[in-house]
C-alpha cells in the first residue's frame, strides 16, 4: 500500500472563513452607481453648475474626463481581480485599488460643479 494519498486527493485549501474581501469588492461596486448619481446630483444643484446649464456662464472644466474613463476602467478590473484572484494579499490589493479608483471617478463627478 502506498502510505501517501495521491495529489488529486488531498483536500483543497478554502479561504478562511473571516476573509470577506471579494464581499466589500463586490458591495463597494454596487454602491459605486448610486454614489456616482448622488454625486452628479449634488454637482448640478450647486449656483455655479445651474448657471452653467441654464444661461451658458461660470462654466468651469473641472477634472478631464478621460480621468473618470480610466478610474472606472480601473476600477472594474480591480474589481475583477478582486473577485478572481486565489491569494489573499492580492485580493486585498485590488480592493484598496478599486476603493481608490471609485473615489477618483466620484472626484471627477464632483469637479464638474
Amino acid at each position: 500500500m502506498n502510505a501517501s494519498a495521491p495529489v488529486s486527493a488531498r483536500p483543497v485549501q478554502s479561504p478562511s472563513p473571516t476573509d470577506r474581501t471579494r464581499l466589500w469588492a463586490a458591495v463597494a461596486a454596487f454602491l459605486f452607481v448610486p454614489a456616482a448619481v448622488v454625486a452628479g446630483i449634488l454637482t448640478l444643484a450647486s449656483e455655479q453648475a445651474s448657471r452653467c446649464v441654464t444661461y451658458g456662464e461660470q462654466c468651469t472644466p473641472g477634472l478631464p474626463d478621460w480621468l473618470f474613463g480610466w478610474s472606472a476602467g480601473l476600477g472594474a478590473v480591480a474589481l475583477l481581480v478582486a473577485l478572481a484572484a486565489p491569494a489573499l494579499r492580492v485580493r486585498q490589493a485590488a480592493l484598496a485599488v478599486q476603493i481608490f479608483a471609485e473615489a477618483t471617478a466620484l472626484v471627477v463627478i464632483l469637479s464638474h460643479a
